[in-house]
């Protein structure tokens, strides 16, 4: 580290004099001038930063505007266990200007996650959360309060409740038996497992929304498609933002990743739209009930106590497209992926099988 801070001091030195030597004196300086600066205004915007009035517990010592960023190891998991071992349960860490808390026992976990719940709710909103759930409006990014407990309650009473999923038990088991009749047919071809999972997700989800499955040529298309802005908006969230580390240099996205974001938030809002057209279209014709529906009436509804917007619904329909879809279709695809490397936990899952030979068992069934 330090012969690379060396050489770069040595190649800057020769290129001020370099620029000394060809008269270019004034523009040696300027840049000089600009440089330092910059470096002060980023020193004394750190240094305020630091200013907390309550102490906060140990950590691994921090360096002048960067914090702790450049010793971070990849392994986060492993990284914070060890810090855990040197530092105690309880760690500091500053990310840029940012303070993070990491906590390694069980214990206090459950204090802070649990116990402590509403304490600790709010979430500081990424750059790239910003634009992919406009302006934070979602029920991921919203701060705790009225209107956080409203988005919730939407969502606990009307998409995820018992009444719902029991509607539409049928449609998720045509989709999964038609998924494994897929990997059936392609026995002894590679297939792309996510993919497939992520298609036979994303028919469900949709149509528990907007009632209008993808079916034909048009669901290997359409679902390819959604799966690649999802995999594309879910690696911006994870990609590490300057913006989120200084928060004052937010406004000049040097890295692009609002940009972008907001291309990929672009794409699923015109879908939206017209979804919310068609459902409006529709309004007052017998059909089956969805969640769009739903959310529609109750934006309409102006005597409710937290008003409900447009904003707020298309929030939420992202929250289930992105959220719903990618997650699920990733912890099904690493399950199978942990039972194929390890025949002994495959084995564990084919014991159940043999002991019940019932060949439609159904969904009640399985929680007997």
């Amino acid at each position: 580290m330090f012969k690379d801070l060396q050489a770069t001091l040595y190649d800057t030195w020769s290129w001020w004099w370099l620029l000394i030597d060809t008269n270019d004196l004034g523009y040696a300086l300027a840049v000089t001038a600009s440089i330092l600066l910059v470096f002060s205004l980023l020193t004394l915007v750190f240094s305020k930063s630091k200013k907390i009035s309550h102490p906060l517990p140990p950590g691994p010592r921090s360096f002048p505007l960067v914090g702790n960023l450049l010793s971070l190891d990849p392994d986060l998991h492993t990284y914070f266990a060890s810090l855990g071992k040197s530092y105690g349960p309880i760690v500091t860490l500053w990310l840029g200007h940012k303070v993070g808390i990491v906590i390694n026992s069980p214990v206090i976990a459950r204090e802070v996650l649990k116990d402590q719940d509403t304490t600790f709710a709010n979430r500081d909103v990424p750059a790239a959360g910003i634009e992919a759930t406009y302006g934070g409006m979602d029920i991921v990014w919203t701060p705790y309060g009225p209107k956080w407990r409203m988005l919730r309650r939407v969502c606990v009473s009307e998409m995820l409740s018992k009444t719902t999923l029991d509607s539409v038990y049928d449609l998720r088991r045509k989709e999964f038996r038609q998924t494994i009749g897929y990997f059936y047919s392609q026995n002894g071809l590679p297939v792309d497992v996510g993919e497939q999972l992520f298609l036979t997700i994303m028919n469900v989800i949709t149509n528990m929304m907007w009632g209008n499955t993808v079916k034909g040529k048009d669901r290997a298309g359409l679902g390819t498609e959604f799966r690649l802005v999802v995999n594309e908006m879910t690696h911006l969230l994870g990609t590490p933002n300057v913006s989120d580390f200084y928060p004052g240099l937010a406004r000049f996205d040097l890295q692009g990743i609002r940009k972008k974001m907001k291309v990929l938030a672009k794409k699923f809002d015109d879908i939206f739209e017209t979804m919310i057209k068609k459902r409006q279209e529709m309004d007052g014709q017998e059909g089956s009930k969805d969640f769009l529906q739903f959310l529609l009436k109750l934006k309409d509804n102006q005597d409710a106590k937290e008003p409900f917007s447009m904003t707020h619904l298309k929030s939420l329909l992202m929250d289930m497209v992105v959220g719903g879809t990618d997650t699920t279709s990733n912890s099904m695809e690493f399950a199978l992926a942990e039972m194929l490397n390890k025949p002994q936990t495959m084995q564990k899952k084919k014991i159940p099988l043999v002991l019940i030979p019932t060949p439609r068992l159904s969904n009640p069934e399985l929680y007997q």
